[in-house]
């Protein structure tokens, strides 16, 4: 009996020691192979053991828990830093505690104002040191990107949030656009989907209705009366007439003025020779003009025109309109 206790024993004992040898070499052997640098977010508050799954399901980490027992037995977890952190090359389960116990990297703001396209955004993100723009297109043209972020195949337009970001310069460039379509995401959530539904409109047609509203409504008052003008010309079967449609696809060098050839050409944008909505948006819109889009005010206006202040008059007939129009085209000689 004492002899079969003994061997019980032992046995425990030698068990223990290989798991203690195989926690030893697991902390200290190098991080799975990664090709590309990731980005390793700790929240403030989250507990070290949720780190360490949340390091493992992003490829850094070969076990979570050898890392989370040791770092509460160290008292490691209590050092780690809320922020973010680039990830470069494979670490071993200790170093990538003692990265996390350093000052994550420096942040990186950048403003994206609504009403840019994207290729506007792209410009700012090269310009402001985040890649250059071939990287992010090369993104933006891939199918399975796109389809990756349920996306239309046509392209991000539209769903490259305007907001203020803050990036490590060194964050890798499908992050930052996910990051950006996460925040379309939230902006665009189920309530203005199902106010676009009951209008009669899909996701996109929504995006695509608010990207005219940005670029045509310079007031905040305006959007819902701009908005209703669009509503009540898609009802009627009428086309928009929206001048931005006209400029897009140009050139941000080229001439930005309308004439009336312009006006005439042909094109998939052009509202004044296509019926309805363009086949995509035009810009990015904000959140203010993806409200508009879905809550049209209740008006019955089918044209406005430019006062020169900023402002519109709206009218609701043909005639009215073109007395508007005279009127301001006689102050503005």
């Amino acid at each position: 009996m004492i002899r079969a206790l003994g061997q019980l024993l032992l046995a425990g004992l030698t068990v223990l020691a290989a798991a203690g040898a195989w926690t030893a070499y697991d902390l200290r052997r190098p991080g799975p192979p990664r090709q590309t640098p990731v980005v390793v977010e700790v929240e403030e508050g989250e507990r070290f053991a949720e780190i360490a799954r949340d390091l493992r399901r992003q490829g850094v980490l070969r076990h979570a828990l050898p890392l989370a027992v040791w770092a509460r037995v160290t008292r490691q977890d209590r050092a780690v830093h809320w922020g973010e952190y680039m990830i470069t090359t494979p670490l071993s389960a200790l170093e990538l505690l003692a990265r996390l116990t350093r000052l994550p990297d420096p942040l990186h703001q950048i403003t994206i104002p609504e009403g840019l396209s994207v290729r506007q955004v792209v410009r700012l993100l090269a310009e402001a040191g985040f890649g250059s723009e071939e990287s992010f297109f090369c993104l933006l043209d891939d199918p399975t990107f796109l389809a990756s972020e349920d996306l239309p195949p046509a392209g991000a337009e539209g769903y490259l949030f305007p907001n203020t970001y803050d990036f490590p310069l060194v964050t890798p460039q499908d992050r930052i656009l996910r990051a950006m379509v996460k925040q379309f995401r939230e902006a665009f959530g189920p309530e203005l989907a199902m106010r676009a539904a009951a209008l009669g409109f899909t996701e996109q047609q929504a995006v695509t209705l608010a990207s005219l509203i940005e670029e045509e409504a310079r007031r905040p008052e305006e959007r819902r009366l701009v908005a209703a003008v669009f509503v009540n010309r898609l009802k009627r079967g009428m086309p928009l007439q929206s001048d931005p449609t006209v400029l897009y696809g140009r050139d941000d060098d080229e001439d930005r003025r309308i004439t009336r050839a312009d006006l005439r050409r042909v094109t998939p944008f052009n509202t004044y020779t296509i019926a309805g909505l363009p086949p995509t948006p035009i810009v990015n819109p904000g959140r203010a003009s993806l409200e508009a889009a879905v809550d049209p005010a209740q008006v019955d206006y089918l044209y406005f025109v430019a006062r020169g202040d900023g402002s519109h008059e709206f009218t609701s007939t043909l005639a009215a309109h073109n007395a508007a129009v005279a009127r301001y085209i006689r102050r503005g000689h």
